[in-house]
């Protein structure tokens, strides 16, 4: 039998079983992306299996926890009744029949893509191959990632000698199929349901591509094709680069507006009722999140190797890299007006998640304020409903648990970093000494002691 034959047997008969939902589903990450995302497949009535090498993750969803705040543990113990389990011990692998990867991509202190959390979980996957499975990539990364970096893993390291279907190219052994397929996860946001969110599928071959279609189909109510996972690698980036650049650009239309004496969000505001050709993006106080903080600079760092500089990239990352010195420079002189120096005074930063609503850290401009705040001598506080305490991180180390807000008025600032629903800003203005607003969330409270940065 011929390799493309065996191929072609091994795609129906996997395509089969996830048209009847009998495929055995596994999702190695259970975070904010890959945790929903197993969640999906175990409502559609597959037998998932998460993998992760937190143990402590593990034997939370294993008892039916949580340590997600959007996703109540009502929901996983509804999963664990339809046969979701968790495990570290990746020799289940071999059992499954699509392996998604929903991993991190962080960058390293040189602002270099970290690619060590996919090529650890590929090195993991690859002595538990078997023909005829499916593995699909979800974790952003720059073009090529897939085919240069994940498929000689794969293929290197098992030891049946398989061999990623690459359709006519073909040699005469057993297969497996892989695909990318880039996350787009937005926390916080509940006006779309994730199924109507369209997943984007790009295929080693058409096999694959049919595969991934079909496994994505079962649970979204879209899916967009696309002719190689560098292209559906570069649909990410430029999803994100786009949302990246026009923050740069709005924050520093803020910083002009703010010596011109303008209000930026009355421009924004009046803007948006132009019906065509205008977008609304809004400043803040630096970027947050594991994406637009960090997916350009994957671009720029593989664009090197054709000899292209990514300016606007580059110069979007400047702009918005230095939003949190902007905030506590105007906290300084905030300060100042009211005869008071910075350094050894009392400051709380009011929100530390990276965006409104959700309990997530990850590149929070918040912690980079509180640093540049504690290392010019402030005694810095912090409240925020979603987390409690915050210890160490990949970029930070603070040991600081969350402060009441009933005695606000002890504090000399309060920087409003986060804007939470929670938070009642009038009470706040109102006991507040003084007001530092980085995200326009006092807007119609009319007050001397709000200072808007």
């Amino acid at each position: 039998m011929s390799n493309v034959t065996t191929a072609a047997s091994l795609c129906l008969e996997l395509k089969s079983k996830i048209e009847s939902c009998e495929a055995r589903v596994g999702v190695i990450g259970l975070g904010y992306v890959g945790l929903p995302l197993a969640l999906l497949y175990t409502e559609a009535n597959f037998r998932v299996t998460g993998f992760d090498i937190d143990q402590r993750k593990v034997e939370t969803l294993n008892t039916g926890g949580s340590y997600i705040y959007r996703i109540p543990a009502t929901e996983i113990q509804v999963a664990r009744s339809h046969g979701f389990i968790a495990t570290s011990e990746f020799s289940m692998l071999k059992a499954m029949d699509a392996v998604i990867i929903c991993v991190p991509t962080p960058l390293d202190e040189y602002r270099e893509p970290d690619l060590s959390f996919i090529t650890n979980t590929a090195k993991a996957i690859a002595p538990h191959l078997r023909a005829g499975q499916l593995i699909v990539l979800e974790s952003t990364t720059y073009p090529g990632t897939t085919e240069e970096v994940v498929v000689p893993i794969l293929e290197e390291g098992n030891v049946s000698g398989l061999k990623a279907a690459r359709g006519a190219a073909a040699q005469g052994r057993e297969e497996f199929f892989v695909a990318f397929s880039p996350e787009r996860e937005d926390p916080g946001n509940d006006s779309v349901a994730r199924r109507d969110i369209p997943k984007v599928v790009g295929g080693l071959d058409a096999q694959a591509s049919e595969l991934a279609s079909a496994l994505y189909a079962s649970i979204f109510n879209r899916v967009v094709p696309v002719s190689s996972p560098a292209v559906a690698e570069m649909t990410k980036l430029l999803e994100n680069i786009y949302r990246c650049v026009n923050i740069a650009l709005v924050n520093e239309l803020k910083l002009l507006s703010l010596r011109m004496g303008i209000d930026i969000w009355e421009v924004i505001e009046a803007a948006s009722t132009k019906p065509f050709g205008f977008h609304p993006f809004y400043p803040g106080p630096g970027l947050g999140g594991h994406c637009i903080p960090v997916d350009p600079y994957y671009l720029s760092w593989k664009a090197k190797a054709w000899d292209f500089q990514t300016r606007f990239i580059e110069l979007a990352g400047e702009v918005n890299s230095s939003m949190p010195y902007h905030v506590v420079s105007s906290v300084s002189r905030a300060l100042n007006q009211q005869g008071k120096a910075l350094k050894g005074s009392k400051v709380l930063v009011l929100g530390v998640a990276y965006k409104k609503d959700i309990d997530d850290l990850r590149e929070s401009p918040a912690l980079t304020i509180i640093e540049l705040l504690q290392n010019d001598g402030a005694h810095v506080s912090y409240n925020d409903p979603y987390f409690p305490f915050i210890g160490r991180g990949r970029k930070y180390d603070l040991q600081m648990k969350c402060s009441p807000l009933d005695d606000v008025e002890k504090y000399d600032c309060v920087v409003i970093v986060t804007d939470h629903s929670d938070y009642d800003y009038k009470w706040i203005a109102q006991h507040a000494a003084l007001v530092v607003d980085t995200r326009n969330a006092t807007r119609g409270i009319r007050s001397d002691n709000i200072v808007h940065c």
